[in-house]
């Protein structure tokens, strides 16, 4: 598959959102818009990537707490109590 520069550029934006890089996001808007990209095109690959970034977050906490022993925050009955009483959430 092979993407124009408008679309490429539109990924890296998303890719630079869940990699946390302001440098990188910077660089792409500039990039995406001088391929002619919307303000609603690049909202949406920002809202992409801010999607992808609290999933990747919710599945390293979850892993991280397994590996610490502890039940994970999906465990949790309600917001901030649980199984261990609380300490977890």
């Amino acid at each position: 598959m092979v993407f124009d520069g408008k679309h490429t550029e539109l990924i890296a934006i998303g890719a630079s959102i869940s990699a946390n890089c302001q440098p990188c996001l910077d660089y792409h808007v500039t990039k995406a818009k001088e391929h002619g990209a919307s303000e609603q095109e690049i909202s949406a690959a920002i809202n992409i990537g801010k999607t992808v970034r609290k999933g990747a977050a919710f599945k390293m906490d979850e892993y991280a707490a397994a590996l610490q022993g502890k039940p994970s925050a999906s465990s949790c009955s309600t917001a901030n109590v649980c199984d261990c009483g609380g300490s977890c959430c």
